[in-house]
């Protein structure tokens, strides 16, 4: 494997060192590299950020079975039930009856012993 010859590199040297529209244009060049490559997993990270916002805010929670969709038919696609653009649950009920929301109820648990046998 041939070596690169010491004179291409110097010459690179003299032409990143000097003053020249040569080594200027290689020095904006790499500067213009470098800061796209320090700012372009920021932009993205920013962008996909908006989107996932955007996609949150254009999604529709069933009232019934509380299933999260895009609601562009107004009807839920897995219980059938109408679709409105509140996101509160708990309000309706399949056989139209209220219901209380699971946050609200309240479950009162008592330990027993299990004893043992033997």
């Amino acid at each position: 494997m041939a070596r690169p010859s010491p004179l291409i590199w110097l010459a690179l040297l003299l032409i990143l060192l000097l003053p020249t529209a040569a080594g200027r244009i290689l020095l904006d060049l790499a500067g213009g590299l470098m800061l796209v490559a320090l700012v372009l997993p920021f932009m993205l990270a920013g962008f996909g950020w908006l989107g996932w916002r955007v996609l949150q805010s254009r999604m529709v929670t069933c009232q019934a079975c509380g299933v999260r969709t895009f609601g562009s038919s107004g009807q839920c696609p897995f219980c059938g039930a109408g679709l409105s653009d509140t996101s509160e649950l708990g309000d309706f009920k399949d056989d139209g009856g209220i219901s209380t929301p699971a946050s609200a109820a309240t479950i009162d648990i008592t330990a027993e012993d299990a004893g043992s046998e033997g």
